[in-house]
């Protein structure tokens, strides 16, 4: 298993040896348009060559520590979410902004305890208990907390509810569950995921390219994204509390309630808290990474199955952050979600009830605004000559088409200003 503080150490030594090495044009490329989403799908490719590091910035980036072949690299260049990412609606609705999907609902978890941990009503958590309950999967990979870096991230095999509810909730910082992969027991052949929407984009674009990977995890699981900040950014949020990572026995960046508050627990027993939209608003959404603000998929379209915040919204449309019962919004992408979702329902895990579509672009302002100037923002990088992420099937067009020419020239010149600046 390829933690953070394992890769730290581990790239530490073998950057210092001597062999010479196969460097990887993919990881070159990507290194120099700064389009690395952190998700671990090269150390997939090329395990214990590729090892992910900590970057001084406080993200999650490879290490080459060990030559890499053509084929690899080739491989790497295919799959890697940062540098392209290719969508088909076969058949589906198909929606410039929140792409292709089956059904949409609004849901909730029926177990209590997940309901409550999960940072909005539980959904994931519950399909995730369910699917290993019902025999569907024996296991699910994913992210929970490092037991011994509280504010930052491992990833992890669940095969248990008891497990999921350990990890339930979402984790405001660096994560690359892909990198799991390698070191996945071999009696583990039917596994689900979750994962960034950027992870499972990865992950499909490796299950297309290997039958192997494609039979191990016939079920993905996602949610909507607004990007990955820094574990910098943590820190900033511990600061603002009266701690620091050293201090800091537990971190909790939301859940236990909805929205839930950011929480730390000291090694005293003391715990301090702010809201989310002071750690997220005023803090953590400062410190997210280059490849998230030019990101096409903020809503994981890849996946089978997403979750999301569905916030209550005030007379002016923007959502309102108080404290309630979580709910989900669960959208079916695939006709194998779809029958997950009404096999969960039938068994009791989660329970589900129609959603009005047409509220979502108030009810997630962030992703609507990130895909409508986004090609405002592509455009300003290639004038720069920055390598960007080649995006097929994403409708990016038509969704700048939504937005004024206002909005479009604000966010063509900011991102041309902070280019030049760098």
């Amino acid at each position: 298993m390829v933690y953070m503080r394992q890769a730290q150490a581990e790239s530490t030594a073998n950057s210092s040896a001597s062999r010479p090495h196969l460097a990887a044009s993919s990881l070159a490329r990507v290194a120099r348009g700064d389009l690395c989403t952190g998700c671990g799908g090269c150390v997939a490719v090329a395990p214990r060559r590729i090892v992910m590091g900590v970057s001084t910035e406080g993200y999650l980036r490879p290490v080459q520590t060990g030559p890499v072949s053509a084929a690899e690299d080739a491989r790497i260049h295919a799959t890697c979410p940062g540098l392209s990412q290719t969508v088909e609606a076969a058949g589906r609705r198909d929606d410039a902004l929140w792409g292709p999907y089956m059904a949409m609902h609004k849901g909730f978890a029926n177990d209590p305890a997940l309901r409550f941990a999960g940072a909005s009503g539980g959904g994931l958590s519950g399909l995730a208990a369910w699917l290993i309950d019902s025999g569907t999967v024996q296991a699910v990979v994913q992210v929970k907390a490092d037991p011994d870096r509280a504010v930052a991230n491992v990833a992890t095999i669940s095969r248990s509810r008891g497990e999921i509810l350990e990890a339930a909730g979402s984790r405001y910082a660096p994560a690359a569950p892909l990198a799991i992969l390698p070191d996945i027991p071999a009696e583990l052949t039917r596994l689900a995921f979750i994962g960034k929407p950027c992870d499972t984009a990865a992950l499909r674009a490796l299950a297309a390219e290997d039958p192997a990977v494609a039979a191990r995890f016939p079920v993905i699981l996602s949610f909507f994204c607004a990007g990955t900040p820094s574990l910098k950014g943590a820190e900033a949020v511990l600061k603002a509390l009266g701690s620091s990572p050293e201090d800091a026995q537990l971190f909790r960046y939301r859940g236990n309630g909805w929205p839930g508050l950011t929480t730390v627990t000291r090694r005293t027993g003391e715990t301090a808290a702010m809201t989310y939209h002071d750690s997220w608003g005023g803090i953590l959404s400062k410190h997210v990474q280059h490849r998230c603000k030019i990101c096409a998929d903020g809503t994981g379209t890849a996946a089978d199955i997403v979750c999301a915040d569905v916030w209550e919204c005030d007379d002016a449309g923007y959502p309102v952050f108080q404290e309630a019962e979580g709910l989900s919004l669960v959208v079916a992408r695939t006709a194998l979600g779809t029958a997950l979702l009404e096999k969960a329902q039938m068994a009791g895990a989660i329970t589900l009830s129609p959603f009005d579509m047409g509220t979502l672009a108030a009810i997630q302002p962030g992703q609507r605004n990130r895909r409508q100037a986004l090609l405002a923002r592509l455009w300003a990088l290639r004038l720069l000559g920055r390598p960007v992420p080649r995006y097929r099937g994403l409708k990016i067009t038509e969704a700048a088409r939504q937005a004024g020419l206002r909005f479009l020239m604000r966010n063509f010149l900011g991102t041309l200003r902070r280019g030049l600046s760098k």
